[in-house]
This record gives structure tokens, C-alpha cells and sequence, in this order.
């Protein structure tokens, strides 16, 4: 039988979300030579097993009985595969590969890389897939502010490859809540798309960036602004994404002050916080999630492997 085209991978890499899965076969330069991806995150793999989900995907992908796997993301939480404990901040980004745990299963080597912990009583916060994402931009921005949006947004200081600082915003949660489970969903149309661009969220963002502490009180103008005919319900959503982005960033340019900053998102989230960090006053940087978080992983796979005999 010829040799295929994933015969000569390296490693398996994954991210492992609360409702997602996404696997790539890589070789020893990161280049992609099969990947498989699913909705069977944490909250599907918990009830129907971690191991056999992660051994469909590598079938599928035709990787080899005894192919090393590294895991970053919610596999490692408590309520996950086997826990990944924190590593308490300030901590180096390098250090991430020797204190993944090991998950025992034949020939096969997997690993789970640890989350890291702001350990605070003011002001304690956690997060659990970013910093490998962090790892995976290190080269490129080793010291500075980084956001990285998702259901709960990431702002990460960093200081030469280390995190040092860390605040959350539950803005991807909190714009589900409010339009699923709020008056504010006979303002939501379903799938409705806008862009930045889009006149209602411009105005509600700056808005928000403006008067932050009146944003509260903004959201119900959602509502009464299509009872009065000033919006039509297509419109909603990007009036309620325009308050919630603005006042995160608004809140972190309070936190954090501006200038220089890294943006970690998918390409939809990246082009609808750009043009709001911009407006507060920042100078961006952006780099693709996806990009990253292979990156971070594939940097750990190599020092696992080159360090085996000292990572329990």
C-alpha cells in the first residue's frame, strides 16, 4: 500500500470548545494535512464520552493508531475530560506545555494544556483556550493589550511572553440572553445580517463609547424605537451588538487606557470590533483566531515532545 498523505504527521491538534470540535492533523512544520470539525464540544462529549469522540475524528481524518494528541480548550475544565488546573497568573506562555496533564489511552500520547487564573479576590477571572491562542501570537506581539472576542470576550495584558493582566466581558452571552430570552426578542429578526458599516450599529456603538454608563438604560430604546416606527425589527440586532461592543471597549479603554493593540477573532468578529476599537482610539493589530490557536498548539507539541521524559 502507497503512502498517504497523513502518514507523515506530526501531531494531532485541538481545540475543544463548550460546543465545539475542531481537529487538524499537522506535520512538523504546521502545515495542515487533514483536519475534522463538529459541534460535538464539551456539552456533547461529556455525555457521550470524551475518548470515542476524539477516535471518530482521528478516523476520520486517517490518523495512525499511536499519533500524539495535544488538547487546549474545555476538555480540561472540571467538568470536562480530566481536569487541566489553572496556572496562576503572572505566567509565562512558554510554560503551558509543562503542566499539561496526560490522559492515559495505549499507545497513544494526549495531552491537555492548563487554563490560567487571575487568582484576585478584587477581581478574580479565568480562562480556558485563550492563552493558547496568546501562545500563538507570541512571536508577533510578545509585550501588549490583546482582545479576543467570543461569548466571553478576553482582554489580556502582556509583558515579554507572559500574561500578566486579565479582565472578561460576557458580551457574546449577554447579546444571546437579551435576544432569545428578553422583551428584546420581538425586536430580533432571526439570521438577520449587518456589518459594521451598518448605520444602526454605528450610531448605537458610539453611543455606548460615549456614555458607557448609560447603556443600560439604552437597550430598551431597541424595543421602543421599532414600536415607534424610528427602526424596523431587521435592524435590531445590530443595534444591540453596537451598544454592547461599545461599551466593552469603552470600559477596557477605562481599564487599560489606549494605543497599541492585538484583535484574535474569527474574520466576522474581527471586522466588527476593528472599526469600534479604532474609534476609541486604538491602533490594531489582527490576527485570525483560527490561526493562532494552531499555532499555540503546535508550539506545545513540540515541547512535549522534545521534553517527554520531563512532562508527566
Amino acid at each position: 500500500m502507497g503512502e498517504t498523505k497523513t502518514d507523515s504527521a506530526f501531531y494531532a491538534l485541538i481545540d475543544w470548545g463548550t460546543s465545539s470540535f475542531r481537529l487538524w492533523l499537522v506535520d512538523e512544520n504546521g502545515s495542515v494535512l487533514a483536519q475534522s470539525r463538529s459541534d460535538e464540544g464539551m456539552m456533547y462529549a461529556s455525555e457521550n464520552g470524551f475518548l470515542e469522540t476524539l477516535e471518530r475524528h482521528l478516523a476520520l481524518s486517517g490518523a495512525s493508531f499511536d499519533l500524539p494528541v495535544v488538547i487546549s480548550g474545555m476538555a480540561g475544565a472540571r467538568q470536562g475530560w480530566k481536569e487541566a488546573p489553572y496556572i496562576a497568573l503572572p505566567s509565562a506562555l512558554s510554560g503551558m506545555a509543562a503542566q499539561s496533564v496526560k490522559v492515559e489511552h495505549g499507545a497513544r500520547d494526549i495531552r491537555i494544556l492548563p487554563g490560567m487564573a487571575q487568582k484576585k479576590p478584587e477581581s478574580p477571572n479565568v480562562m480556558r483556550g485563550e492563552e493558547t491562542q496568546l501562545a500563538g501570537i507570541a512571536n508577533s506581539m510578545p509585550t501588549g493589550l490583546v482582545c479576543m472576542p467570543g461569548t466571553h470576550c478576553k482582554w489580556v495584558e502582556l509583558k515579554d511572553n507572559a500574561v500578566t493582566e486579565l479582565t472578561s466581558f460576557m458580551t457574546g452571552e449577554i447579546f444571546s440572553v437579551l435576544s432569545k430570552n428578553s422583551i428584546l426578542k420581538h425586536a430580533m429578526e432571526a439570521n438577520a445580517e449587518f456589518d459594521a458599516q451598518n448605520p444602526v450599529f454605528l450610531r448605537a456603538m458610539r453611543q455606548a463609547l460615549e456614555e458607557p454608563g448609560q447603556v443600560f438604560s439604552m437597550f430598551f430604546s431597541i424595543r421602543a424605537g421599532q414600536l415607534l416606527g424610528f427602526e424596523q425589527v431587521d435592524e435590531g440586532a445590530a443595534h444591540l451588538s453596537g451598544l454592547l461592543i461599545g461599551a466593552e471597549i469603552a470600559a477596557a479603554k477605562q481599564i487599560y487606557g489606549t494605543g497599541k493593540a492585538g484583535l484574535v477573532a474569527s474574520d466576522r468578529l474581527n471586522a466588527l470590533y476593528l472599526p469600534v476599537m479604532q474609534e476609541a482610539g486604538f491602533t490594531v493589530t489582527l490576527f485570525d483566531g483560527e490561526d493562532a490557536v494552531r499555532t499555540g498548539l503546535l508550539t506545545a507539541a513540540k515541547q512535549i515532545k522534545a521534553h517527554a521524559g520531563n512532562i508527566k
